[in-house]
C-alpha cells in the first residue's frame, strides 16, 4: 500500500484540494437568498457554523452540493471543482433586487485537507503551537494564522479542510509536511471504501435527494426553497425505487460506471446500477457505490449475480 493510501486508511494524510470551488456570498440579503435556494436552514446559522446542503432545480433534481460556512460578514460555499461555475450562475440568476454580492475566490484561496482516523490528533499537534483548538462540531470553523479550519472531510474519515490565502499556501503545506500526501486516486479509493459519494460521480442531476441517502444535507422542516415541494412529496409518499449503497464485490475485475447488475433469481431481477468502483488494497476485492433497487437494499443483503456475489453494506 502507498503511504498516502495507508495514511488515509490507518493514520492521517494531507491533500491539496485547491481546485475546489470557493464562492463568497456577502450583502445584507445573503442569508435570505441562500435560505431560499438550498436545502438547509441557512437563516438559523451563526458565525462559526457550517452545514452540508444541496442546490436543487424546480423538479427536485440535484444541481450541486456544497459545504456552507457562516462568518460575520459573509458565507463561504465550498463546492466540487466541476460545479463552482454552475452554483455561481445559479445563484446569480435569482438575485433580482437583493443586496447580495457573489465573488469567486477559487483562485485566491487554496484548500488543503488532513484526513484519516488520526487526523484530529495530527492536526491538533500542529495547531497547538498557536494555541488553536480544532472545531469540535461537524461543519464548524475556527481561524488559524489568517486561514480557516473547517471540520469537514472528503473521504468519509475524520478530517478537516483548511482554507488558506493562495499566497500563503506553501507556508501551510510546510506545516503539514510531516504527514504523507495522498493523491486524488488514493483519496477516491478510500472515499468509495467508506461509502462517501461525490457530486459529479455518484450524485448527478439525474438523482433525487432521498435516492442518494445523504439526508444530512436536508432540513425537512425549514419551509419553502427551490425544489422543496418534490423533496417533501417523496418523503411523505416514500416514493423511491433505488438508493445509493456501498457494495463489496467478490472479484478483482472493475465494473464500469453504468453497469447494471442482475440478481440470479427466478425470474432474474435488476438489482443495482454501478455508479463508481475501485479495487481496495485493504480488502483485496472491488468496492463500489451503486444505486440499488429497494428490494435488495437492506444492509447485509447478499446478491448472487451469477458471475460473482456482492454484499450490500
Amino acid at each position: 500500500m502507498s503511504n498516502g493510501y495507508q495514511g488515509l486508511r490507518e493514520t492521517a494524510a494531507w491533500m491539496d484540494f485547491s481546485g475546489r470551488g470557493k464562492i463568497r456570498v456577502a450583502g445584507e440579503d445573503r442569508a435570505r437568498l441562500l435560505h431560499a435556494m438550498c436545502s438547509q436552514n441557512i437563516e438559523a446559522m451563526k458565525p462559526g457554523d457550517g452545514v452540508y446542503g444541496f442546490f436543487l432545480n424546480a423538479q427536485g433534481r440535484i444541481l450541486a452540493d456544497a459545504n456552507i460556512f457562516c462568518f460575520e460578514e459573509h458565507f463561504l460555499l465550498d463546492t466540487e471543482p466541476e460545479t463552482a461555475r454552475k452554483v455561481f450562475e445559479h445563484l446569480d440568476r435569482y438575485i433580482i433586487a437583493d443586496d447580495v454580492v457573489l465573488t469567486d475566490e477559487t483562485e485566491t484561496t487554496a484548500t488543503l485537507a488532513v484526513e484519516g482516523p488520526e487526523a484530529e490528533a495530527a492536526l491538533q499537534d500542529i495547531c497547538m503551537a498557536d494555541g488553536v483548538l480544532l472545531p469540535a462540531d461537524e461543519g464548524a470553523t475556527v481561524p488559524w494564522r489568517g486561514a480557516v479550519i473547517a471540520k469537514v472531510n472528503s473521504t468519509g474519515a475524520s478530517g478537516f479542510f483548511i482554507f488558506v490565502p493562495a499566497a500563503a499556501k506553501d507556508e501551510f503545506v510546510n506545516e503539514l509536511s510531516e504527514l504523507p500526501q495522498a493523491d486524488a486516486d488514493e483519496a477516491r479509493v478510500v472515499r468509495i471504501e467508506n461509502g462517501k459519494p461525490r457530486y459529479g460521480e455518484e450524485i448527478t442531476d439525474r438523482h433525487l435527494v432521498q435516492e442518494t441517502g445523504q439526508l444530512r444535507g436536508v432540513h425537512f422542516s425549514k419551509g419553502c426553497y427551490l425544489g422543496q415541494e418534490i423533496v417533501e412529496r417523496v418523503r411523505s409518499r416514500a416514493q423511491i425505487h433505488r438508493v445509493l449503497r456501498r457494495l463489496e464485490l467478490d472479484t478483482k475485475e472493475l465494473p464500469e460506471a453504468g453497469t447494471k447488475l442482475t440478481a440470479a433469481t427466478t425470474p432474474p431481477a435488476e438489482a443495482a446500477e454501478i455508479a463508481s468502483a475501485a479495487f481496495s488494497p485493504s480488502l483485496d476485492k472491488v468496492v463500489a457505490l451503486a444505486y440499488v433497487r429497494t428490494p435488495f437494499a437492506e444492509p447485509g443483503t447478499v446478491i448472487d449475480t451469477g458471475r460473482y456475489t456482492m454484499r450490500v453494506l
